[in-house]
């Protein structure tokens, strides 16, 4: 279900003394919109016309919503995002441009309906900024951080769906196994889950500082010494899985790309190697054409459908890594949707290749080398 609002309109408030405002300001002030301008500039060339129309599926607070609206005053945004904290804290800070913002909240592989509702079929731009958010990572109610003593919840949207202690204290050893192996790409699961189901039998997991010491104390001492806090792995599985992250990004990309306009441009900023690799194959895929390779020319329709506009995960430059270390693993990818008449052709290789032997091939030059030229069949392949 989606609830839809533009920017200039009330949201609603959350337990905190502060105004909204006061919040928004200081939520802004603390987190830096990674690759900002290189982000803009990718996205810029398909909303230079009146009307033009940007859809971003990870809204958060809003930064690089707020600096394509500065840039093409013509523009109108849709804003969408699963977590109501960081709509509302987006809300306030995009409410100057009143109703040029539409906000949703929903997950964003439910984006179609939104943009159904909205009258929609056709969009310039859509952007994703996938991942956690430092305004999750710095909310000590949120459960994202193992630096800190929080309850283990881990929801990009706290009002639904089970929480990371859930998970915790439910699933079966194979279950959690499978969601370190998976998602944190952690080589003890097997160990770590075995703790897991062992601890949880005198009490349930609820706090954020016993899952860090289990994990601690069921690792080798080789592995704690190095490569940062040990449980960084286990943390990031379990968010993945509250949250579907993954199976979302799979869900959204296929279909964002398929509401661009003629010339409009996807760009996805992610943070880690699982979700990189679901957009690079992605990506890959639609800039490729469909066509058997071994086949001398390209069917219609089965030209690619995209062309890349990044080369490879594109990363922040080195003054930006130095004001935000946070985007030291962000990588950017991003494509034009090609007009259909206008795909190009793949390489060459499908006009040059000869799907004839090499015996066949010496076979008809010899045949051609020593044809007179009044003989049948060497003009225009007819017989008299």
């Amino acid at each position: 279900m989606t609830a839809v609002r533009t920017a200039g309109q009330g949201v609603d408030q959350v337990d905190d003394r502060r105004s909204p405002g006061t919040r928004a300001a200081e939520a802004a002030s603390r987190h830096a919109s990674v690759m900002l301008e290189r982000c803009t500039q990718v996205l810029s060339p398909a909303l230079q016309h009146e009307g033009a129309v940007s859809v971003d599926l990870t809204l958060g607070m809003g930064g690089h919503a707020a600096e394509l609206l500065r840039r093409h005053p013509g523009l109108r945004l849709v804003g969408m995002d699963r977590d109501p904290h960081a709509l509302e804290l987006a809300a306030h800070r995009l409410h100057e441009f009143g109703d040029r913002v539409t906000l949703v909240h929903s997950v964003s592989d439910d984006f179609t309906e939104a943009l159904d509702d909205l009258g929609l079929e056709t969009v310039d731009a859509v952007f994703l900024d996938l991942g956690v958010s430092s305004l999750q990572l710095d909310d000590d109610d949120r459960g994202f951080s193992y630096a800190r003593d929080t309850a283990l919840d881990m929801r990009m949207d706290p009002t639904v769906g089970p929480t990371a202690a859930d998970l915790l204290n439910t699933f079966s050893h194979s279950e959690l196994t499978r969601v370190l192996r998976t998602y944190g790409e952690e080589k003890f699961a097997p160990r770590i889950a075995s703790a897991v189901l062992r601890e949880r039998q005198s009490a349930p997991f609820a706090n954020s500082a016993r899952l860090v010491d289990l994990v601690r104390d069921n690792v080798p001492a080789a592995t704690r010494r190095t490569g940062g806090n040990p449980a960084k792995r286990t943390f990031q599985a379990l968010r993945i899985a509250v949250n579907d992250e993954l199976g979302v990004v799979e869900r959204t990309l296929p279909a964002a790309f398929e509401r661009l306009a003629p010339d409009g441009r996807l760009a996805v900023l992610t943070f880690h190697s699982l979700e990189d690799r679901i957009v690079k194959n992605v990506l890959r895929q639609l800039s490729s054409s469909s066509a058997p390779p071994d086949l001398p020319f390209v069917p219609a329709g089965s030209g690619p459908r995209a062309e890349l506009l990044t080369r490879g995960g594109e990363q922040a430059d080195e003054h930006e890594l130095a004001e935000n270390p946070r985007a030291a693993s962000a990588r950017l990818r991003a494509v034009r949707r090609l007009p259909e008449e206008n795909s190009p052709r793949p390489p060459d290789r499908h006009r040059q290749h000869d799907p004839r032997s090499p015996t066949r091939r010496r076979r008809d030059r010899q045949n051609h080398e020593t044809l007179e030229p009044d003989e049948p069949g060497t003009t225009d392949g007819r017989t008299p």
